[in-house]
């Protein structure tokens, strides 16, 4: 057995087999919705004014059958326009953490922890048999980013302690740190330019470098010139 919210169409104790799998989803969803549209103090009209004028309305009787249940289909597109007039992301209303203790990731499955399957559905922790290596590359390539980022950034706050010491000690110290940061940083971009060639490798195209590590593409890249390809 598990316990939700009853926002989430779920009293205490329900047995979660009591629902097909695609009805737990659709619930969640439509829990999510109620739950946080009752949290702006907005009724089903002021969320579908919002859905309007974003581009793609959603209206209130429809938003209504879905969240009493009796909708029998919630698509995909819904749901991102939903999680923008709500001031949400997308997979805060498929996996709702800190709301709802546990969900069914796939038909047949027991049910898990609810960050735990968010994080399988994000590529954040590994799916048994995943090869979507791609995606695995830019994950990491996120991560280096920033560690790049803040290497340089230190770099540069112990450069200009080098040019502003006051005296010799002070100097010195800073050269010592900056040299430990150039190191950072020139491993940093090593290992983004490792994955930024893999992504092209894979034939993708690796994302867009701010201008502090425009440095780390070969000179003859042109992004402009990968995305036409």
């Amino acid at each position: 057995m598990t316990q939700c919210r009853s926002d989430h169409r779920y009293e205490k104790d329900t047995e979660v087999d009591d629902l097909e799998w695609e009805d737990h989803v659709m619930a969640t969803v439509a829990g999510e919705v109620r739950r946080r549209r009752k949290e702006l103090r907005w009724s089903a009209q002021d969320l579908a004014d919002r859905c309007e004028e974003i581009g793609y309305p959603i209206p209130r009787n429809v938003i209504a059958n879905m969240e009493s249940g009796r909708r029998a289909v919630l698509p995909l597109v819904e749901v991102m326009v939903l999680a923008k007039a709500l001031h949400m992301s997308p997979i805060g209303l498929l996996y709702p953490v800190g709301y709802v203790a546990e969900v069914r990731q796939l038909p047949y499955e027991d049910p898990r922890p609810t960050w735990d399957a968010l994080q399988w559905f994000t590529g954040n922790s590994p799916a048994e048999g995943a090869t979507d290596y791609m995606l695995d590359h830019f994950l990491v390539h996120d991560l280096e980013l920033r560690s790049a980022l803040a290497a340089v950034e230190s770099e540069d706050y112990e450069r200009w302690k080098v040019r502003t010491a006051a005296n010799r000690v002070q100097r010195e110290a800073a050269e010592r740190a900056l040299a430990r940061y150039a190191d950072q940083a020139a491993e940093a971009k090593r290992e983004l330019l490792h994955h930024r060639e893999a992504i092209r490798e894979g034939g993708g195209t690796p994302p867009h470098l701010p201008s502090q590590l425009a440095d780390i593409d070969p000179p003859d890249t042109d992004p402009t010139e990968e995305n036409d390809l």
